[in-house]
């Protein structure tokens, strides 16, 4: 009759016991009653207790022939049962346990009785108690039956499965979690000397080496509760020391009588009450809303600094300096040669010294080259009003892209010259170039003009390419003690975005000197062309035609025509077709807002120190 070790049952075959063995018995489901280590082999657990659970060194060990057999006897007794052992053997298990048991030190803190009993062992703190469960009989039959085989096998790692090696002790394992599990028993046997068991998590509270958190200071005895505590303060670092309070979610964090009161831990049901998260939104809103703000005001520095470039008061060079660029690159393109640079930069420099417009983009006689025109061609015009004689200046290099508003200056400056109502109260006789209109400007804005336009241009325009408008050409004509004010045609008045009113308007500008007669067919009156501003650009009303069908169309000089664009209207024979770029119908002035600025006679000196003190707030005409 043969009996099974384990479950103490009957066979008459011994294929029927090993049948039973493998099917009722696996090979890896033992487990240690002295720790949670489990899975393993019968051979393995036999190891692991004779070298992590190590006892006393017996006064003889003559009862045993191998070392096995010993660590057998031993762990029978720790799972408390003797059965399938003759009385010698049950005898020295037993005194083994008490030994083992009884040793300081040892890992399981658990009593003798209750180990034996299979009952429960109280915690040392006089919680809750934790239970060990008792377990069967363990034998060693496979051990007899090829001890030297499994003597080989112990001593050396088996060649089929994976080889582990313990880094401590002597042990070889074929799983890395049970090799895990042995080394997690080695680090707590090393600390925690006492051998206390508190809980079933293996958690061991010790005095011994403590992880100290580098942002508070508070004492942890393992490095997986200071991670834990060191990723709280990660993730709601900004909230608790603002508030002063220290959060720790980890059970195995201690304190120690150097921290003081208030930086004691919390309980870990506060670290995720609905407190925290209520903070950590906030300030995740807080945070969304600062980057929000920031992405504002970057985006609109942006769009300022586009803008300074856009008008030229981005510090990045004048009329001069621009000129100056331009010529350079076509010496890099090989259009220009250096010595020819050369000699035109001194020439320049000649000129800006001198603050007179060298000339170069001047075309004079339009008016007279268009009154003649219309006084043999043009029959379907039944009336025609031209200004006084005026010149053409049109852009140059240096000004390209800007300079539009200086240049229309200079038109209305070339009629005041032949003027004479105007004409006594100019100084010079000459056409200032555009970094001297610049300076004119900004004396006026020191005798007190447009206090609002000169703190928008920082009280500097020389050196920049910086636009100037309606506000600015006001501010220059009143400096030269001539009377001037602005229309502001604000919005559409007619169908399709158009301006009636402006053309209207302006009929009655150029036929103001008329007597209540049948005006003449052509007329070319004595009166200062008109500034025209809208968005972007602005031009000189230099005119008015009248067809037979009652519509009117405005002649316009534009900055941006070229020199000989402006002088094929001066020849007889590209006259009518040059007319096409100044003639503009209301079909062609669809911009939403229009300003116009025009002269209105001479100021005597009181008159102007009154219109300095009312530039202050300037105030235009508004139409409709």
């Amino acid at each position: 009759m043969l009996t099974c070790d384990i479950c103490a049952e009957d066979f008459l075959l011994e294929e029927d016991l090993k049948t039973h063995l493998l099917l009722s018995h696996e090979e890896n489901a033992m487990s240690c009653p002295l720790c949670p280590l489990s899975g393993v082999s019968y051979d393995e657990l036999c190891f692991h207790v004779s070298s992590a659970h190590p006892e006393e060194q017996r006064p003889t060990q003559s009862r045993s022939e191998f070392p096995e057999e010993q660590n057998l006897n031993q762990f029978r007794c720790a799972s408390g049962s003797s059965g399938g052992t003759n009385a010698e053997d049950t005898e020295d298990a037993e005194s083994s346990l008490s030994r083992s048991c009884s040793m300081e030190g040892a890992v399981a803190g658990v009593n003798t009785d209750s180990v034996e009993t299979g009952g429960v062992c109280p915690s040392p703190g006089g919680t809750a108690p934790v239970s060990v469960s008792p377990q069967k009989p363990k034998t060693r039959t496979e051990f007899s039956l090829s001890s030297k085989a499994k003597k080989k096998r112990l001593s050396s790692p088996r060649k089929d499965h994976l080889q582990l090696s313990c880094p401590l002790c002597a042990l070889v394992c074929s799983n890395s979690f049970i090799l895990q599990e042995h080394v997690e028993l080695h680090l707590i046997e090393q600390r925690s000397p006492e051998g206390e068991f508190p809980t079933s998590l293996c958690l061991i509270i010790s005095e011994g080496r403590r992880f100290e958190c580098p942002l508070c200071s508070l004492l942890c005895t393992d490095s997986f509760s200071l991670q834990e505590h060191v990723e709280l303060h990660l993730d709601h670092g900004a909230a608790a020391l603002s508030s002063g309070d220290y959060i720790c979610i980890s059970v195995s964090c201690i304190t120690h009588p150097d921290i003081p009161v208030e930086l004691l831990p919390v309980t870990c049901a506060a670290a995720g009450g609905p407190g925290s998260d209520l903070e950590l939104a906030q300030r995740l809103q807080e945070e969304e809303e600062q980057r929000r703000k920031q992405e504002e005001a970057w985006q609109e520095r942006e769009e300022f600094k586009k803008l300074q470039r856009q008008f030229g008061v981005d510090s990045s060079g004048g009329y001069s300096r621009q000129m100056e660029r331009t010529m350079e690159r076509a010496v890099a393109r090989g259009l220009m040669d250096p010595a020819e640079f050369h000699s035109k930069r001194a020439e320049i420099k000649e000129s800006l010294a001198s603050g007179m417009d060298d000339g170069r983009t001047r075309t004079c006689g339009v008016i007279r080259a268009l009154y003649e025109y219309y006084q043999t061609d043009c029959r379907d015009c039944i009336h025609v009003w031209l200004s006084a004689e005026t010149d053409h200046f049109c852009s140059s290099t240096g000004d390209k892209g800007w300079g539009c508003g200086y240049r229309n200056f200079q038109m209305i400056l070339s009629s005041l010259h032949r003027i004479d109502t105007y004409a006594p109260v100019l100084q010079e006789r000459t056409v200032p170039s555009i970094p001297q209109v610049q300076r004119m400007i900004e004396e006026a804005w020191r005798e007190g003009m447009d206090a609002q336009g000169a703190l928008h241009f920082d009280h500097r325009l020389q050196g920049t390419r910086a636009w100037i408008g309606a506000t600015e050409i006001y501010s220059l004509l009143t400096s030269l003690s001539i009377s001037a004010h602005i229309v502001d045609f604000h919005k559409p008045t007619g169908p399709g975005d158009t301006h009636p009113r402006l053309f209207e308007w302006v009929k009655q500008y150029f036929s103001q000197s008329s007597s209540n007669k049948l005006p003449p067919r052509l007329v070319q009156t004595s009166l200062p062309p008109l500034y025209l501003q809208h968005q972007g650009h602005s031009r000189s009303i230099i005119g008015l035609e009248q067809k037979k069908n009652g519509s009117l169309c405005l002649l316009l000089l534009d900055p941006a025509s070229t020199v000989s664009e402006a002088r094929k209207l001066l020849s007889r024979d590209s006259v009518g077709s040059a007319l096409r770029c100044v003639r503009k119908f209301s079909s062609g002035l669809k911009h939403t807002q229009y300003q116009v600025v025009a002269l209105q006679g001479v100021l005597s000196a009181e008159e102007k120190q009154i219109s300095i003190l009312n530039s202050r707030t300037l105030c235009a005409e508004r139409i409709p």
